[in-house]
C-alpha cells in the first residue's frame, strides 16, 4: 500500500468529498494533515470525514487579511505516518517544513495549487523564489484549473507532468432539486458579504437593469459579512427599482433551492483563484455573469456560451443582465450549456487527478532509480 500524506490549511467542504474518495482508492492509504480546524473567517458546514486525519495545533497569524500557518509540529506528524508521497496544498511555512522534510528523506513531493498564472502576477520576488525552488524539486504537479497549469509552465514545468484536481460541488444535489413553478428572483448573489466579492456592485447592476427593462427587478442576496449592513442600507434607498431579499448565511443543503429560485447568477468578484459558487450556479442551470478575475472565467464560464465575462462596468453588466432577462430562449440556451460544462467538474474526477499525479510521481522515482543502477 502506498502511504499518501496530504497537507492542507483547513477542511473545506468542497475538498472533503474528494479526500473521502481518495481514501477509498485501492492501493493507497491516505492521511490528511490539517494546519487548523478552521480559519476564523469561515462559516462552513462540513460533510462527514471518511478518511484518516490529523489536526495540528492552531498556530497562525494574519497578514494582509490572510491566515499564515507556521507550525513545525508537521514534521513529527509526518514521522509518525511515514508517507511514501506528500501532496502539499499550499506554500505556508508549515507546508515548507513538510517540503524540506520530504526533500531530505527522498520522499516525492507534489504541489497542489488553486492559484493561476494571473492570480500570482502580483507576488513578490521572495514568494516567486519559493515557488521556483518548490516547483523545480517536485515529482508531479496538481492544479485546480488550466490557469494553474499555466502557472506551473511559467516556472518551466513540462505540461505532461501537470494534472488537474478540480474544485467542485455536489452537482447531483443541485441538478436533482426540482425547478420551481415560477422563479421568485431575477438575480442572485451568493458569496461572503465583503468588498472584494462586490455585493454593492451587484446591487448597482440590478438597479441599472431595472431601468433598462422598465420594471422592478427582484434580487436575492445569500451570505453574510462586513458589507451586510451597508448593503441593506443602500438597498433600502432603491426600493422603487430593486426589491431585495437577504437570506443571510446559508447551509450547504439550502443552496440548491436558493439558486433555483433565480434566473441569473451575478459573480462580480475582484479576485478569486477559482470560485466554487460558479460550479453551484452552473449545476443549478443558471446563466452567469462574471469578472475576468475569477479562475472560472474562460473555463467553466465561457463568454457567450453559458454567460458573460465582463470587467467591472456596471452599465455593461446591466445591459447583459437585462438582455438575458428579456430573452427566455437565450436564458434557456445558456442554462443548458451551464449544465453541460459543469458535468466534468466532479469529486470523482478531482480524486482521480490526485491519484494520477501520485502514480506518475512514483513511476518517475522508480525510473530514476533504475537509470542510476545502469
Amino acid at each position: 500500500m502506498t502511504r499518501l500524506a496530504l497537507l492542507t490549511n483547513e477542511p473545506p467542504p468542497y475538498r472533503i468529498p474528494v479526500f473521502n474518495r481518495i481514501a477509498r482508492m485501492p492501493g493507497f492509504t491516505l492521511q490528511v494533515i490539517f494546519c487548523a480546524r478552521r480559519e476564523p473567517n469561515r462559516q462552513w458546514d462540513l460533510p462527514p470525514f471518511e478518511f484518516d486525519h490529523v489536526f495540528l495545533r492552531d498556530r497562525m497569524k494574519t497578514v494582509d487579511g490572510r491566515y499564515i500557518h507556521n507550525n513545525p509540529d508537521v514534521i513529527p506528524a509526518l514521522q509518525r505516518f511515514a508517507p511514501d508521497l506528500i501532496v502539499l496544498d499550499g506554500l505556508n511555512p508549515t507546508h515548507l517544513y513538510a517540503f524540506a522534510y520530504a526533500w531530505l528523506k527522498g520522499i516525492p513531493r507534489i504541489p497542489l495549487t488553486d492559484g493561476t498564472y494571473l492570480s500570482e502576477q502580483h507576488l513578490s520576488r521572495a514568494h516567486k523564489l519559493v515557488r521556483k525552488i518548490v516547483y523545480s524539486h517536485s515529482a508531479a504537479y496538481l492544479s485546480a484549473s488550466l490557469g494553474g497549469q499555466a502557472l506551473y509552465e511559467s516556472y518551466g514545468v513540462p505540461a505532461d507532468r501537470c494534472f488537474r484536481s478540480y474544485l467542485c460541488t455536489d452537482n447531483d444535489a443541485f441538478m436533482q432539486e426540482a425547478e420551481p413553478r415560477e422563479k421568485k428572483f431575477d438575480l442572485v448573489f451568493c458569496a461572503r458579504m465583503v468588498p472584494d466579492k462586490g455585493p454593492l456592485f451587484a446591487l448597482r447592476v440590478a438597479r441599472e437593469a431595472a431601468r433598462r427593462l422598465g420594471r422592478k427587478v427582484h434580487m436575492l442576496f445569500v451570505g453574510s459579512g462586513s458589507e451586510e449592513d451597508r448593503l441593506k442600507a443602500a438597498a433600502a434607498q432603491q426600493t422603487d427599482l430593486v426589491e431585495c431579499h437577504f437570506h443571510g448565511f446559508a447551509l450547504q443543503k439550502e443552496l440548491p433551492s436558493l439558486y433555483k429560485s433565480a434566473r441569473i447568477f451575478l459573480f462580480p468578484t475582484h479576485a478569486d483563484v477559482w470560485g466554487v459558487v460558479a460550479n453551484e450556479a452552473c449545476a443549478a442551470g443558471l446563466p452567469i455573469i462574471v469578472t475576468p478575475y475569477a479562475g472560472v472565467a474562460g473555463e467553466l464560464v465561457i463568454d457567450g456560451e453559458n454567460g458573460f465575462v465582463c470587467d467591472l462596468d456596471a452599465d455593461l453588466w446591466a445591459e447583459r443582465a437585462a438582455s438575458l432577462l428579456a430573452q427566455a430562449d437565450l436564458r434557456e440556451r445558456f442554462s443548458r450549456r451551464s449544465l453541460d460544462l459543469v458535468r466534468e467538474y466532479t469529486f470523482d474526477n478531482a480524486a482521480a487527478g490526485v491519484i494520477d499525479a501520485c502514480r506518475f510521481a512514483l513511476a518517475a522515482v522508480e525510473s530514476s532509480k533504475a537509470r542510476r543502477l545502469v
